[in-house]
């Protein structure tokens, strides 16, 4: 049974920081892509950020490009999201996602299993 457990959302001023983890159970990860989205209220679920688990290689949403770095370690199967300058427009709950590809897709629907999410909540 495949579980994706995010941590690390909260609280936090614009210009701040937040790491959020994603910890991987159930199976192996070897030829997934792993990503993080993001939903706001009333609005739908967005793209942030992709990682290849074969090769570490990544891909970002234009929005987050800069301020965002999603890496991961394989001993731990954990996938982690860095949110640098972090501003009121990045709030939302983001969710983790793994999809069996080799190619990055920004596609919800290309997602078979999903985390519960994370609330994010930056303040003015």
């Amino acid at each position: 049974q495949v579980q994706l457990v995010e941590s690390g959302g909260g609280l936090v001023q614009a210009g701040g920081s937040l790491r959020l983890s994603c910890a991987a159970s159930g199976r192996t990860f070897s030829n997934y892509v792993m990503s993080w989205f993001r939903q706001a209220p009333g609005k739908e679920r967005e793209f942030v950020a992709s990682i290849s688990w074969t090769d570490g290689t990544t891909y970002y949403a234009d929005s987050v490009k800069g301020r965002f770095t999603i890496s991961k370690t394989n001993a731990k199967n954990t996938v982690y999201l860095q949110m640098n300058s972090l501003k009121p427009e990045d709030t939302a709950v983001y969710y983790c996602a793994a999809a069996l590809r080799f190619s990055f897709t920004t596609r919800v629907g290309d997602y078979r299993y999903w985390g519960q999410g994370t609330q994010v909540t930056v303040s003015s």
